[in-house]
């Protein structure tokens, strides 16, 4: 099978999860990416939750191993201009730079569009930022929970009516944007390849918030005005929300079509709502929504989730628990969809993560390998550049790039 990307390389100067998020999908369908760290890491090495091991085995950085999976990585200190000066010849060499630095940073370290496309006229730039490359707060700083969730209005959303917010978890915003940024990459080499020219990318955090958000944006871009804060007892449709089982458990329902009203009530043993003259119709139910919602949340609670899960299979329903992620990495259809590919760790295991969310039949998409150590393939990348393995040890010495198999003394370890 033929990889979607094959003979396409991208330089990624990131850190965190967006930008190095996007990178990862493009290695996966087949690009080479090379991840440029500063002599003391990428910060999101070792900032997650690290997964329980066997005493004695080797740690596994499982979520830096799924943002940089399949890439060669090299240590660069930009603060030195001899380092920005490999960087540049690098991108030189490549179709695509993606960088999450703010635009004066690019212009201080000569990584902005106008300098790299000075030596390389069909350079894809992509920028991933908090706020975007234009307007007032072009020079914010921004992560996920600031930029998308917060100011993106997501967390105001999904609070119940004079409640807080419910917590969010890392990256959501940061992999949803990944997402977007990836999608542009992929158009704006098709531009670049057609129009023979450089192309600029511009995504951010608060507008990939305003996309996923957009069913109650749009409304609110006609008429100015706030969604109405209903809560659970105003929802517009009965079978629609989060219910408790007996055992404590939660599952969600989603039917909003009336047709499905009958064949729930026969399924929790109620049927005689169907003909209940406050529950028969539609509107009825919206009439009566208050009570409606007492009575399913106490039917619910008669059972534990394992009997309803039966229960609305067999009816047919459309619902699903609200899994734990135990649940979900013992799922059988995720692993039956491939949606939990292997990668080779550096100890010689190999351990599952999470794999992009498509698939291209007949294409070969997927991880090419673990996400590099640091400074791991500086030697290699740096080789390729024609630069010898007297340079590079100099350059190593003077604290410009790393090697993590040379020491400060000039051995090879």
């Amino acid at each position: 099978m033929i990889a979607p990307l094959q003979g396409i390389r991208v330089v990624e100067v990131a850190n965190w999860m967006a930008a190095p998020g996007a990178a990862a999908i493009l290695a996966d369908l087949g690009a080479e990416v090379i991840k440029v760290e500063p002599l003391g890491g990428d910060p999101m090495r070792g900032a997650t939750r690290l997964p329980k091991r066997p005493e004695g085995a080797a740690p596994i950085d499982a979520s830096f191993q799924m943002d940089n999976r399949g890439k060669r990585g090299i240590a660069v200190a930009l603060n030195q201009p001899d380092g920005v000066a490999l960087v540049r010849r690098l991108v030189a060499q490549a179709d695509v730079f993606v960088t999450n630095l703010l635009p004066e940073r690019q212009q201080r370290f000569g990584l902005d569009p106008d300098t790299l496309m000075a030596d390389n006229a069909r350079l894809v730039h992509a920028t991933l930022t908090g706020y975007g490359l234009d307007g007032p707060d072009a020079r914010r700083a921004g992560y996920d929970l600031t930029a998308f969730f917060g100011r993106g209005g997501l967390s105001q959303l999904m609070a119940e009516p004079g409640g807080s917010a419910p917590r969010v978890r890392p990256a959501q915003g940061d992999h949803t944007a990944a997402l977007a940024l990836s999608t542009a990459i992929l158009a704006a080499l098709r531009l670049a390849e057609t129009q023979d020219e450089g192309q600029v990318i511009d995504v951010s955090l608060y507008a990939t918030a305003l996309w996923t958000m957009g069913t109650d944006l749009s409304p609110g871009l006609v008429d100015g005005q706030n969604p109405p804060a209903i809560g659970r007892k105003g929802r517009p449709h009965a079978l629609h929300g989060t219910f408790r089982c007996a055992d404590g458990r939660a599952l969600l329902l989603f039917m909003p079509e009336p047709h499905w009203w009958p064949k729930f009530c026969a399924a929790v043993e109620r049927r005689e709502w169907i003909e209940d003259e406050r529950f028969a119709t539609f509107h009825a139910r919206l009439e009566h929504m208050p009570v409606l919602t007492d009575l399913l949340d106490a039917v619910i609670a008669t059972r534990p989730l394992a009997e309803w899960s039966e229960r609305f299979d067999q009816a047919g329903l459309i619902w699903a628990p609200a899994s734990t992620v135990a649940e979900i990495v013992a799922d059988p259809h995720a692993e039956a969809a491939g949606l939990f590919p292997e990668l080779d760790h550096a100890s010689g295991e190999r351990f599952r993560t999470v794999g992009v969310p498509f698939a291209i039949r007949g294409a070969d998409v997927g991880p090419r390998g673990a996400g590099p150590e640091l400074g791991e393939h500086t030697r290699e990348v740096l080789t390729t550049l024609g630069v010898d393995a007297q340079e590079i040890d100099s350059l190593v010495d003077a604290g410009i790039v790393g090697d993590p198999a040379y020491d400060q003394q000039g051995a090879r370890q």
